[in-house]
């Protein structure tokens, strides 16, 4: 046979040589996302509460060194986005890393990996409405209206928005990331400005003599800023959404390079600026994890109103969160429905082509979370956050080893790997899933919550593993037979 019969035949064979897309869960969509939508979700990925709430918290805890930790995270975060990225690029899907999960693991690896995302995003969808409902209670108005109450408001309006269509979830995300990109820079340039004109804030006077005289970069040791990683990282959580949303744009080769890349600019800029700014403007020890450090300094300089205006713009990060965590899940449960690893619900769609089940299902675990709002209303927040982490990480952890596969198998001649490539294959995911699973690993050193989030693990991997015996032969039958057509 010759070697251009022989590579006809090897396309004939791939998957996106064919009409049929390579998971089924991928039919259906209406591909409305636009460049803009994409390219503000990824930014909204890498902007949320995180940021604005809880870099308070831990420049009390690490001082001006959580800066480097930002930093740090940040990198290894850009490697697995731009792994997710060129898996993209090679075949775009809006199961995203469940459905190259399912291709480069196998389905036990993509029914891990779907159900670890659901466990993030609906435990983040709790702690999302948990703090809104915080937010909400800061103005007077609303302090009468019960916790339980705006939490579950809050649920039901972005639940509307993500049931509507695509197109007004990109909408929606497109000016919450606005809303958060405008408040950064203008908090940015007043920091600046008041570095350059030595203006006081707080009887100090800015500058790299606020960190020296406070016990340098490291005023509490190095352990301080290794306990906070875990932390770090889950203020990244959501960047892995470019990949679920990629596979609702029409263009993703033009899309997805330009939106992974502008990640790194914007982690160094947002984050790793904006920490080195607060530590230049005032002592870590003057910062609260009860308070926004924006609003800290603002308040510090007689800006009236900046708490106001920082809470409004949290809350509307929050509301951003739960917006996402709505939209992935719904299209990762329905990659792993038409698979056979989901109830068969999650794989209906509404008329405006959005997969409806899967998102109610969401929901109906932040229902939950409504009603531990209004059991434990000041430990609500606390619980599920712990609990999202270890989702975030084991996602990460399986995305690079994927991509491990997917390398392999290009090298085997069997896949062919597109021009955007994640460089240094294969150390780099090596190094990225030590780094996560150390990072991991440090939480036991923090026994009031990073110590009994481990001792979860033990739990989450039992549940696996009986979902796992549940529905194993409804896998094995999808696999045998025709993909299932998805019910309306």
């Amino acid at each position: 046979m010759s070697k251009d019969a022989v590579h006809s035949a090897q396309v004939a064979d791939h998957p996106r040589a064919t009409g049929t897309p390579a998971d089924a869960g991928d039919a259906g969509y209406s591909k409305d996302l636009k460049h803009r939508h994409v390219n503000m979700i990824a930014i909204g990925g890498a902007i949320g509460t995180g940021l604005f709430l809880g870099a308070g918290g831990r420049l009390h805890n690490a001082g001006p060194a959580l800066a480097l930790a930002y930093l740090v995270c940040g990198v290894f975060a850009f490697f697995v986005v731009r792994a997710l990225g060129e898996l993209v690029l090679y075949r775009p899907s809006s199961g995203s890393f469940v459905s190259y999960a399912r291709e480069f693991l196998g389905e036990k690896g993509a029914y891990v990996a779907g159900w670890m995302y659901f466990l993030n995003w609906s435990t983040t969808g709790i702690a999302d409405i948990t703090a809104i409902a915080l937010y909400t209670h800061y103005w007077s108005m609303f302090t009468s209206i019960p916790q339980w109450v705006l939490a579950l408001i809050a649920l039901a309006v972005v639940l509307a928005v993500n049931l509507i269509s695509v197109k007004i979830f990109g909408e929606m995300e497109f000016w919450f990331s606005i809303i958060k990109v405008a408040t950064l820079v203008t908090f940015m340039l007043i920091g600046i400005f008041l570095l350059v004109t030595q203006h006081p804030v707080d009887g100090r006077t800015p500058g790299v003599g606020v960190i020296t005289d406070n016990g340098g970069v490291l005023p509490h040791g190095l352990m301080p800023v290794v306990l906070v990683m875990q932390g770090v990282i889950f203020a990244y959580a959501a960047l892995e959404l470019v990949g679920v949303a990629a596979g609702e744009t029409a263009e993703p080769a033009k899309v997805v390079p330009r939106a992974v890349n502008s990640i790194m600019w914007r982690v160094g800029l947002f984050y790793v600026g904006s920490v080195v700014l607060l530590a230049l403007l005032l002592p870590g020890s003057v910062y609260s994890g009860d308070e926004s450090p924006f609003v800290t300094v603002l308040s510090k300089i007689g800006v009236s109103g900046a708490g106001d205006v920082m809470n409004l713009v949290v809350l509307t990060a929050a509301m951003s969160s739960l917006n996402s965590g709505l939209y992935s899940t719904g299209r990762i449960l329905r990659s792993m429905a038409m698979a056979g690893s989901a109830p068969k619900f999650t794989a209906r769609m509404n008329r405006s082509q959005v997969p409806y089940g899967g998102i109610l299902l969401t929901c109906a675990v932040c229902v939950a979370g409504v009603v531990l709002n209004y059991l434990v209303p000041s430990q609500a927040f606390e619980i599920v956050l712990n609990v999202a982490s270890l989702g975030i990480i084991s996602t990460w952890v399986i995305i690079m080893v994927s991509h491990l596969v997917f390398v392999r198998r290009a090298r085997e001649g069997e896949v062919t790997r597109p021009s955007f490539r994640l460089p240094f294959s294969p150390v780099t995911e090596i190094t990225t899933v030590v780094f996560l699973l150390a990072c991991l690993g440090m939480m036991w050193n923090d026994p009031e919550v990073g110590r009994k989030t481990l001792l979860l693990i033990p739990l989450i991997a039992v549940a696996l593993v009986g979902g796992w015996f549940g529905v194993r032969r409804r896998v094995a039958r999808t696999a045998e037979g025709e993909p299932a057509r998805s019910p309306q």
